[in-house]
């Protein structure tokens, strides 16, 4: 099975895109640099805490700018750039980021569009042409970093046995661990065709949700408990009438409202680039809409997006700016669309439905503590799979191009990195590391120091 997703991501790196599709993008490019610049909404959940202040003018567009290209120039490089030339599939590092800070950075609201269309403009044109003088040179490091393909979709699996034994211990853990297992095994034996991970990670995040939901009932039906054997007298409102994090919440909500036919048309936009079967949501669905396994695709980010609901919808509602791809629930249904027309109607309705629906969600989170730190732990789980799934493939681009050359140039690349005190982030020094130690293997090649590996 792994090697039939590496080799049917290794002939999907073409990045040639349609004229429809590349409209499309810049179009879209334009849209989410207008919105960021507006502050109604930004892609990296880094940057979105920072929103309030430039929202109610206690810091500068500059300032901002400045927070927005730091957190957000290692994704870009170290791993948007990267994973779309390996897999020939679009990601949200690699658009959505970049419109982030030009749409901060631009001083004019009109300018704002002209700049995230710029951006777009360079993604379609530009990206296929350093495809094809990469795959051209005597070390093809592309084709190598395809090597990714399988210790990220297999390690990705994990994840919420990973946050299983964070929040709820070894022992839940270990049973998530053994379940999941058995469940990857059936799936390869039984269902060959189908990706060996997808019912096995329903069933982990199903657990952990369970766990945590009836952590939360028991809490509450022990506070009710507790509040029946008090001495009579009145309840306390706890809520408080001038609370002021309740009243932050309501005027963010309420701006986000203001502005709902901007965000269906964000929504729909969206849900149409998913639904064009060029744009992968995370690190595993690139390869998987690569593989052309969009039901696979469907199914990860469907799971991905419970570790990150909690934290965009409460961020949200502190900072005022929503997340540019919401809930990540519009690529998930995107994939899965037959036709364009559907994409653009369903990806408008989930995000009127989301933005609407934000306030009932912070409501309800705050009564289910359990699943509101869930949420936390998967993300760290996620990151966590991810990390060494990426940095285990790199290595194994790393010998595919160079041998134990290109192990060393990778691997000391990588802990370089370290030592420096991460000058990339952790989660894109491993792809960066891979192009850059591939161009210095071209070099050594040029320089007749070096005889390329044979595929």
């Amino acid at each position: 099975m792994s090697g039939n997703i590496v080799a049917a991501a290794a002939g999907s790196t073409d990045l040639s895109l349609s004229v429809t599709q590349q409209l499309t993008v810049i179009a879209l490019c334009a849209l989410t640099a207008f919105i960021s610049h507006l502050a109604l909404a930004v892609f990296n959940d880094g940057v979105r805490p920072f929103m309030l202040d430039f929202i109610q003018g206690r810091t500068t567009r500059s300032a901002t700018t400045a927070v927005s290209f730091g957190l957000s120039a290692g994704f870009i490089f170290g791993l948007g750039a990267p994973m779309a030339l390996s897999t020939g599939v679009l990601n949200p590092w690699l658009l959505f980021l970049p419109t982030d800070v030009l749409g901060i950075l631009s001083p004019k609201k009109w300018l704002a569009p002209i700049l995230g269309a710029a951006w777009g403009a360079v993604v379609v044109f530009g990206l296929n042409g350093a495809n094809s003088i990469a795959h051209d040179l005597p070390v093809d490091f592309l084709t190598a970093m395809q090597q990714m393909a399988t210790p990220i979709l297999f390690l990705f699996t994990l994840f919420p046995v990973l946050a299983i034994s964070k929040q709820f211990g070894k022992l839940r853990g270990g049973i998530a661990g053994v379940v999941e297992l058995a469940l990857v095994v059936a799936t390869m034996k039984l269902w060959p065709d189908v990706f060996p991970g997808a019912v096995a990670m329903a069933v982990g995040v199903l657990m952990l949700i369970a766990f945590a939901v009836i952590k939360d009932l028991r809490q509450r039906r022990a506070e009710r408990a507790e509040q029946d054997g008090r001495a009579d007298g009145p309840a306390e409102d706890a809520s408080g009438g001038d609370d002021p994090m309740a009243s932050l919440f309501s005027a963010s909500a309420t701006r986000l409202r203001k502005h709902l036919p901007l965000f269906m048309v964000l929504g729909a936009g969206v849900c149409l680039l998913a639904q064009m079967h060029i744009f992968g949501g995370g690190e595993a669905t690139s390869f998987l809409v690569a593989k052309g396994d969009y039901s696979g695709a469907a199914q990860v980010d469907f799971y991905r997006a419970f570790g990150f609901i909690p934290l965009i919808a409460t961020t949200a509602l502190a900072s005022g700016a929503y997340g540019i791809a919401g809930f990540t629930l519009v690529y998930p249904i995107g994939y899965l669309l037959p036709n364009p027309w559907l994409a653009l109607i369903c990806g408008a309705l989930v995000f009127a439905v989301e933005v609407l629906a934000l306030s009932w969600i912070g409501r309800i989170l705050g009564r289910l503590p359990s699943v509101r730190d869930s949420s936390e732990h998967l993300r760290s789980a996620i990151s966590d799979s991810l990390q060494l799934a990426i940095l285990f493939g790199s290595l194994m681009a790393a010998n595919a191009m160079g041998g134990g050359l290109g192990i060393l140039l990778v691997g000391g690349l990588y802990l370089l990195n370290e030592a420096m005190g991460r000058v990339v982030v952790r989660m894109a020094a491993a792809p960066a590391a891979v192009i850059v130690g591939g161009v210095i293997l071209n070099l050594l090649y040029w320089l007749d120091l070096f005889t390329p590996v044979k595929g």
